[in-house]
């Protein structure tokens, strides 16, 4: 069961990844070209609104599915795989907005600060979180016990 249970994580980071490899054909967003270029005077691109915010809520959709996934069959605790849920869609719920407020102000609030509230939102960063503070989580209540 325990090798299940890995190769089932194993799935969620190559599904995490797999939204990142394909993210140009599945996901409607015309500033991936605009952040990847080195030279910052590109003119802003244009863009639908309805589309952009479809597009970054189904991203999110699927990272969250997949971080989910880890969570879950790391730590084979619903309860952890829920609040991992939460505090996801949490931070989800804090940047999203304010990243579109940065779109709509033409990043003039500053370059580095859209860049980096853009990747709360297509990243699943607080993942990298989550898993450590849940296994230390895990440890503190191994010892609680023993």
């Amino acid at each position: 069961m325990k090798i299940l249970n890995w190769f089932l994580v194993f799935v969620g980071v190559c599904g995490l990844i797999g939204v990142r490899a394909f993210e140009e054909s599945m996901f409607y967003d015309p500033f991936l070209n605009y952040f990847h270029e080195v030279n910052k005077n590109l003119p802003f691109p244009s863009f639908e609104w309805g589309e952009l915010i479809f597009g970054h809520l189904f991203r999110f959709i699927l990272n969250l599915f997949f971080s989910c996934a880890i969570i879950h069959f790391l730590f084979k605790n619903k309860q952890w795989t829920i609040q991992g849920a939460i505090l996801i869609a949490i931070i989800f719920a804090i940047t999203f907005p304010i990243y579109l407020y940065c779109i709509y102000d033409r990043f003039e609030v500053g370059y580095l600060f859209s860049f980096y509230m853009r990747r709360f939102v297509i990243q699943p960063l607080i993942l990298l979180l989550i898993v450590p503070m849940f296994y230390y989580r895990k440890q503190v209540e191994k010892h609680k016990v023993g």
